[in-house]
């Protein structure tokens, strides 16, 4: 796959896929994030693939921000992920929620493998706690063998798309920088 834009489409593609199936968990497991939380967007270990983040770099581009979006990257020391807005009013806070990355898709509303191949829910604690008797529903429902999205499956599908750009893992701020600086220089010798 040479094309920038053929890999933008078909990582939209395989986000788009994980959107639905995610939908189809939240519908029959009853779990949601509740309302402003974002608490799991702040946790300053939060690890991303360039390959992931490459659709919203090119959408800066497309509406000129990339530039400023990479000196804002560049010009901020920040753990904390840069398109988060803890002062958003709203469900959440991240300010490009259409463009976030896997990781921020699949946490909450995914599965693991464990090691004897078992799916095991990903969650966080307040829906552990505030949503309890949902939670326990949906890991018997997913030990049962209901469908949930698994996260391995979708990283190998974004590794299907590049090897090499989903291949690493960097901080998140990294990852948006380094897709960014990819779509850039994409775009010079263009």
């Amino acid at each position: 796959m040479d094309s920038l834009e053929e890999k933008v489409n078909s990582v939209q593609a395989v986000f788009n896929k994980l959107d639905k199936e995610i939908a189809k968990f939240q519908q029959w497991s009853k779990l949601g994030c509740e309302f402003g939380c974002g608490k799991c967007c702040f946790k300053p270990d939060i690890e991303a693939t360039l390959l992931e983040f490459l659709p919203f770099a090119f959408h800066l581009y497309k509406t000129n921000q990339a530039e400023q979006w990479l000196e804002k990257l560049n010009s901020r020391n920040q753990e904390v992920c840069l398109i988060l807005n803890p002062h958003q009013s709203g469900a959440g806070l991240c300010t490009e929620y259409f463009h976030r990355g896997l990781i921020c898709r699949l946490f909450g509303y995914s599965a693991r493998t464990n090691k004897y191949g078992k799916r095991e829910l990903v969650t966080c604690q307040i829906i552990k706690t505030n949503q309890e008797q949902n939670y326990k529903n949906a890991v018997v429902e997913i030990e049962q063998g209901k469908e949930i999205p698994v996260m391995n499956e979708f990283y190998m599908q974004l590794a299907s798309i590049d090897f090499e750009l989903a291949r690493e893992f960097y901080p998140i701020n990294e990852a948006i920088k380094k897709a960014i600086e990819k779509v850039l220089h994409y775009y010079a010798y263009r």
